[in-house]
């Protein structure tokens, strides 16, 4: 602060954080974890052996249907509300889906996002993840869960909730047939943990 003609003038102290401000604070992420910011909020997660296989499943089963280069994991992606940068399991392009201006995917040309869930960073993919998908209006999400050996499919997105929910145990095939994903996903080879 500095004194001028008996007036003071006070340093800026206001919290205009961006997603990029945050993310480049983070920078260098450690190898092998995961940054994402939900709601204005730091996670940092390792990534686990039966976490990566569960993801790697899902894109081996995905790619008869996208193209390679349409498959992210782990890639960064803005979604609508206050600060969320996240970097989901899975996420599947439309095949016209272009970056925007900052060189990112844009969230409004997702059609398909998995969450593995991780046990410290799971109430986010249950919770506000879910609510920020259904708000972004991402057509289908599923979430796996490999502690309780299930997964759960979301779909028909309004405001910040699904409509549909269907919630089954592994072994049970994942029916996408009519959703914009159209087909099908088997579960039987997915880990537990």
């Amino acid at each position: 602060m500095t004194v001028v003609d008996d007036r003071i003038d006070m340093a800026d102290i206001s919290d205009e954080r961006t997603l990029d401000m945050m993310f480049e604070w983070l920078e260098p992420t450690p190898e092998g974890f995961k940054v994402e910011i939900v709601e204005g909020n730091v996670y940092m997660s390792p990534q686990r052996d039966t976490h990566w296989r569960i993801i790697l499943g899902i894109i081996r089963q995905l790619l008869p249907h996208y193209q390679e280069d349409r498959l992210l994991s782990d890639v960064r992606i803005d979604f609508p509300g206050l600060l969320n940068g996240f970097a989901s399991d899975v996420v599947a392009l439309a095949s016209d889906a272009v970056k925007g201006d900052d060189g990112r995917w844009r969230y409004q040309d997702i059609e398909f996002v998995a969450e593995v869930i991780s046990r410290s960073t799971g109430a986010n993919d249950y919770g506000a993840k879910k609510a920020v998908y259904a708000t972004a209006e991402v057509p289908v999400y599923l979430i796996v869960d490999p502690y309780t050996g299930t997964w759960h499919l979301h779909t028909l997105p309004k405001g910040d909730e699904y409509r549909s929910v269907l919630s089954l145990d592994f072994g049970t095939p994942v029916d996408l047939t009519s959703t914009v994903v159209g087909l099908t996903l088997a579960t039987d080879a997915f880990p537990r943990d």
